[in-house]
């Protein structure tokens, strides 16, 4: 019985009225829609010959970024170099780079998920570490400014909070340079620590020869005085 009725209401709520939106209508409301910017930085290691991708939502008239970096290689051939490409909703390529690091801008013409993707499919004997940093920020329209310049001429308040979304939209492009400075900090330290070994152990085998040099040397000056006393004996 329980059963039944939840399945019953589950039913009812996935009816012909369909899920809300989160968004509010068009034309529900006369002031203008601010939306926040959805953004990500993180970093993700990428197996050898494998492929990982994202999926970000974003709203029609969107700004669209996608930056990455390679911060560390590992594998026989140590190729830095990965795929990056960004695909829209429908699959169709908005862009690709295919560098140590790279980036990929541009407009959202349609709402939905955008496809980002990583490929390592040239580095077959080793994982690569990325640093990714990726999102989406809405801006003004035209129409909107010119309503607002409007205002800001009898409203006081409305003149403070544009200028709070203008100071925001600032605080995340600086946010963006600093994620960037990030990325190249995080990617020289790993390149100076695989230097470093690479001294140290390249140091090492070569201290190895030349002890070993050294030793097979008097070994054999040692065995070659020898034959030649022991010969004399005999004669």
């Amino acid at each position: 019985g329980s059963r039944m009725l939840l399945l019953l209401l589950v039913l009812a709520l996935l009816g012909p009225t369909g899920c809300p939106k989160t968004e509010p209508l068009s034309g529900s409301s006369q002031e203008s829609l601010f939306r926040g910017a959805d953004r990500y930085d993180f970093a993700i290691v990428i197996p050898a010959g494998t492929v990982e991708c994202f999926w970000q939502f974003a709203h029609q008239s969107g700004n669209f970024f996608f930056s990455y970096e390679v911060q560390r290689a590992t594998g026989i051939a140590n190729n830095r170099n990965v795929l990056a490409t960004a695909s829209d909703p429908n699959g169709f390529r908005l862009g690709a780079s295919q560098d140590v690091r790279g980036q990929i801008n541009f407009l959202t013409k349609e709402t939905g998920f955008y496809q980002l993707c990583l490929d390592n499919q040239q580095n077959h004997f080793g994982f690569i570490q990325v640093y990714l940093n990726f999102g989406v920020y809405y801006d003004f329209n035209v129409e909107n400014k010119q309503m607002e310049e409007r205002k800001e001429l009898n409203d006081t308040l409305e003149a403070i909070g544009v200028s709070i979304r203008k100071l925001q939209l600032h605080i995340f492009h600086m946010w963006r340079f600093y994620n960037f400075a990030r990325m190249r900090k995080a990617a020289d330290s790993f390149l100076l620590e695989s230097n470093y070994n690479y001294v140290n152990w390249w140091s090492m085998a070569q201290s190895c020869v030349i002890v070993l040099s050294g030793v097979l040397q008097l070994y054999f000056l040692k065995r070659l005085f020898n034959v030649q006393t022991s010969s004399r004996q005999k004669c």
